[in-house]
C-alpha cells in the first residue's frame, strides 16, 4: 500500500490493521526498561491498575521502587511518553511517520502491560499507529459508541463500549486507529504496544496560543484621550464615547494570516516540559565551521524545526531567514541534519554559521561524531 492510498483511503477516517508491518520487528525499548522509566525523572509515566476491590488506579511517575508491582501481578500497565526523546531507537522509529507533517507528529509512547492489563475501552481525539512489539494483545475495537464515562474514575473509561471487531496483534503487527475510534487493549501474557500518536490541539488552545503571542507582539499607537469631554451627571457610568474610541483603535489588530502561521510554529515548535538539552563545550566559530563542513551536523532528538517562509522555527523560537540561508535552513528541518557536502556549499561570511553556533551552544544541534 502507498502512502498516498493510505492518507487517501485511511487516515482520519477508518482503522486499519497492518500485519507484519514491520516483519522480523524486536523490541528495543524491553519491559525492564519500561519499569526503569517509571522511577526516571527524565521520562513521562504513569502506571495504571485494576484491582477487584479498590477498582481502577492511577499512579503518575516519577515513582518509588515500592510503588512498582511485581511482573508475576497481572492487570497493571506502565505508561512511559516520549521515549523518542530519550532512545535513539525509537526516535529512528517514529520518524518512519515523518509522511505526516512534523507539525502533527507528537511523541513515541510504550506500553508495558503484565498479563490482563490494559487501560479500559477508550476513544482518543487524536489520530494512533499502535506497533504491537513485544508478545500479545487482544484489540476490540468499534465506531459511534455511547460517550457516556464510568462515573468517578481517574481515566476516561467508556461506560457502555460496544465492539464491532477484534485483533490479536503479535509483533510486528500494527493497527492505525482514527480519532474518536473506541478501542481497548487487553494484554495476554507480557506485552508491549509502541503508540505513535500525533498532535490534535483544539482550537481553544490555539487561540489561547494566539491572544498570548498577540500580547507580546502587539503595537497600538497612541494615548486615550477625552479632549471633548462634557460634565458628568452619571460619572459611575462607562462612557460611551470611551467604548467607541477604543473599540474603533481594536480594530487597526488585523487576524491575518502571517500572524496564525508565527504563532503556530512557534506554539507547535515549543519542546514539552520535560525535555532538556545538554550543552556541549564551548567551541569556536571557525573550529565550528571546519568541524561541521567534516562531519556533518544533526538536530538533537529533542529539538523540534518547523518553517513556514518566512520564518524558521526551532524549539519555539523563530527567525526570519531568506535565499539561500532559507533554503539551507529548511533542508535541515526537513532532512534533521546536513551533509559536509551541504555545508560545504555554504557562504563562508553567511550570519547562517553564527545561528547554527548559537543552536550548537544551546544543546540544539549536534556535531557528527
Amino acid at each position: 500500500m502507498t502512502v498516498e492510498h493510505f492518507l487517501k483511503h485511511y487516515w482520519h477516517k477508518k482503522p486499519l490493521l497492518i500485519r507484519n508491518a514491520i516483519p522480523e520487528f524486536k523490541a528495543f525499548f524491553s519491559p525492564d526498561d519500561a519499569l526503569s522509566a517509571l522511577h526516571d525523572e527524565a521520562f513521562e509515566s504513569r502506571l495504571i491498575a485494576q484491582d477487584e476491590t479498590k477498582g481502577w488506579q492511577l499512579k503518575s511517575g516519577p515513582l518509588k521502587l515500592r510503588q512498582i508491582p511485581s511482573r508475576k501481578k497481572s492487570n497493571w500497565t506502565a505508561l512511559i511518553q516520549g521515549v523518542d526523546l530519550n532512545d535513539a531507537s525509537g526516535h529512528a522509529l517514529i520518524n518512519l511517520f515523518r509522511f505526516i507533517p512534523d507539525a502533527r507528529l507528537d511523541d513515541l509512547m510504550i506500553s508495558f502491560a503484565t498479563n490482563g492489563g490494559g487501560v479500559g475501552p477508550h476513544y482518543d481525539s487524536y489520530d494512533v499507529f499502535l506497533l504491537q512489539a513485544h508478545g500479545k494483545r487482544h484489540w476490540r475495537i468499534g465506531a459511534d459508541q455511547d460517550p457516556t464515562l464510568i462515573p468517578n474514575m481517574p481515566l476516561k473509561i467508556l461506560q457502555n463500549f460496544k465492539p464491532t471487531e477484534e485483533f490479536v496483534l503479535e509483533p510486528g503487527d500494527m493497527l492505525y486507529l482514527p480519532p474518536q475510534y473506541a478501542h481497548d487493549g487487553i494484554a495476554e501474557g507480557d506485552c508491549m504496544t509502541y503508540s505513535i500518536g500525533f498532535r490534535a490541539p483544539t482550537y481553544r488552545e490555539l487561540g489561547v496560543a494566539l491572544l498570548n503571542f498577540v500580547e507580546d507582539n502587539i503595537e497600538l499607537e497612541g494615548r486615550y484621550a477625552d479632549p471633548k469631554l462634557k460634565p458628568q451627571t452619571t460619572p459611575a457610568e462607562v462612557p460611551p464615547s470611551m467604548v467607541s474610541d477604543v473599540y474603533a483603535k481594536l480594530q487597526e489588530l488585523k487576524w491575518d494570516k502571517g500572524w496564525v502561521a508565527e504563532c503556530l510554529g512557534c506554539y507547535l515548535s515549543e519542546p514539552k516540559n520535560n525535555v532538556w538539552f545538554e550543552t556541549p563545550a564551548p567551541i569556536a566559530l571557525a573550529a565550528f565551521k571546519r568541524q561541521v563542513k567534516k562531519s556533518g551536523i544533526v538536530l538533537a532528538r529533542g529539538s523540534k524545526m518547523l518553517y513556514s517562509t518566512p520564518w524558521v522555527f526551532i524549539n519555539g523560537e523563530h527567525l526570519v531567514a531568506d535565499g539561500v540561508d532559507a533554503t539551507a535552513l529548511q533542508s535541515l528541518a526537513n532532512s534533521r541534519g546536513a551533509e559536509p557536502s551541504d555545508a560545504q556549499a555554504w557562504d563562508t561570511d553567511s550570519a547562517l554559521w553564527t545561528v547554527l553556533h548559537d543552536w550548537y551552544a544551546q544543546g540544539w544541534l549536534e556535531l557528527v561524531e
